[in-house]
This record gives C-alpha cells, structure tokens and sequence, in this order.
C-alpha cells in the first residue's frame, strides 16, 4: 500500500489530495486517459479533534456536521482474505447507497452504476450485477440493511463484490463526522471480514458552497476511513467540484442536485479510470 500524505490543516492552505484517483487541476475541464495515476493512503495519525464545533447558519435547515469525535473508529483486525478463483470467475457484484447510486435523475436510467456495469465485461468474468440504491438513505441505513439485502443476492457466487456509496445524506440530516465514518468503518470490516471485497465510491459536489464544505470534510473522512483499510476509494468531490459540464448539468436538472446522463457519466469515468480493474483484478 502506497504511503499518503495527510492533508494539512486550514481552509487557505493548498491540500493534497486524498483517497484514490488523480487530482485534477482547477481547469480541468474534460476527463481523459492520461491522467494522474492512482495513489493509495496508509494509516494517518490518529485524529485531533478540534477546538470546537462549527455552529450551523441560522437559516440552514440541517447543521453542519459535528467535528467532536464520539467514537473512534474500529481497531481492523480482517480474519478472512479474499481470493480470486483462476478461470471463469462467478462474480455478485452488489452496489448499495443512496439515490446517486440507484441513478436518480438520468433519463437513460443507467446512473453511474449501469455505465460501470456495462464497461464491465470481460471474458474470464461471469458477472451478476445488483443496483441496491434507495433515495434518501444514510450511512446508519445502510448499516442497517445491507446484509440482509446483500447475502441473499450472493448465494451461489464463488465471488462476493460490494460497491459502496453514501455520505450526502448524513450531511443534510445533521449526523456527526464521527458516527458517519464509524459506520463506514463498520461496513467495511463486517464485509472485509466475511471475505467480501469492497470498493468505495466517494461524494459528488452540489451547488451549494455551505453544503460543499460539509461534504468535503466528510469525503476527506471517508477516504481515511479507507485508507486505514487498504480500500480503494475513489475521489469524485475534488474532480467534478470544478468541472463545468458536472455543475451544468446540475443546474439543467429538475431538482438542482441530482445530475442527468453527463454527469452520471463522469462518475463512470472516474470510477472505471481510478482502480476498477484492479480491483477486479481485470487485466
């Protein structure tokens, strides 16, 4: 596992960036193959918490997430490895999240996951693949369900995958840093632990600057949740948060958060182009 470099403290400061996937520049405004190659994190120091926790706006109907640690992450201690059989491979391939994930918004009906799925095939690999998204789910539901809803839809397979994506609505429902990565992190070692491969899938930038704050503190979270673990995460807050078709696209949507067919399709591209096959071990 690759060494990372913490980000630094402060807001004007420049950070580097975090999680897995290249860090594109201020002017990037078109993803191509001869990006940045990935980087991954090794364990960071513990966190710090700081000196006290930033009150929401008067007006914003959730408060911003809480700084303050109540928990800490759990010790990782895997007690199963996971293995890719030789030959044709009978891969499950699950996605669990949030409405992003089940492609709210695209009028293709293909979201992110379709895409992903669909650049996916492969002659080695027998691929069985579930969209598993529910609109305004958080971390604590997911923790909640994705068993249940998971196991059952991996019987049989030889090989158990889970992409993870979720975070958006634990900051627009006031839940603290520490319980949102604490249920990352509970996920992560449930599934790691049962011999489960796992691939993370990080935040995607709104239009709203107080909500972006919120949500890339809590990307940068996540990333070192999955660091810690030897997780692929990838970094799609810092990519898309200047990218002018992605905030386009936002703007042209109904809802205003929730983009259409480019967006879901830079997402795509970021996840296939930032350690896809080599977590499928795809040559």
């Amino acid at each position: 596992m690759r060494d990372r470099t913490n980000p630094p403290q402060g807001t004007e400061a420049p950070r580097e960036p975090y999680g897995v996937g290249p860090a594109y520049p201020s002017s990037h405004t078109q993803f191509t193959d001869d990006a940045p190659g990935r980087y991954a994190g090794s364990p960071a120091p513990e966190d710090t918490a700081p000196s006290g926790p930033t009150p929401a706006p008067p007006a914003s109907p959730a408060p911003p997430l809480a700084q303050a640690p109540v928990a800490e992450d759990p010790y990782y201690t895997p007690s199963a490895e996971f293995t890719v059989a030789e030959g044709l491979r009978d891969v499950g391939m699950v996605f669990v999240g949030a409405s992003m994930t089940a492609g709210y918004g695209d009028p293709k009906g293909l979201g992110w996951v379709g895409r992903v799925v669909a650049r996916t095939q492969h002659p080695d690999l027998d691929l069985t693949a579930y969209n598993l998204g529910v609109r305004g789910n958080t971390s604590g539901d997911v923790v909640a369900r994705w068993g249940a809803e998971c196991h059952p839809r991996w019987k049989g397979r030889t090989e158990r995958r889970l992409v993870l994506s979720v975070g958006t609505n634990d900051v627009l429902s006031g839940m603290t840093m520490a319980r949102s990565r604490l249920n990352l992190a509970n996920v992560l070692d449930e599934a790691t632990n049962a011999g489960i491969g796992v691939f993370v899938v990080g935040l995607t930038p709104t239009l709203d600057d107080d909500l972006n704050r919120r949500i890339e503190a809590l990307a940068e979270a996540q990333a070192d949740v999955c660091a810690r673990r030897g997780i692929t995460y990838v970094d799609c807050y810092r990519p898309l948060a200047t990218h002018d078709q992605w905030m386009a696209d936002l703007a042209a949507s109904p809802d205003r958060s929730h983009p259409g067919q480019a967006g879901y399709g830079l997402i795509a591209w970021l996840v296939l182009h930032n350690g896809w096959n080599d977590w499928l071990s795809l040559s």
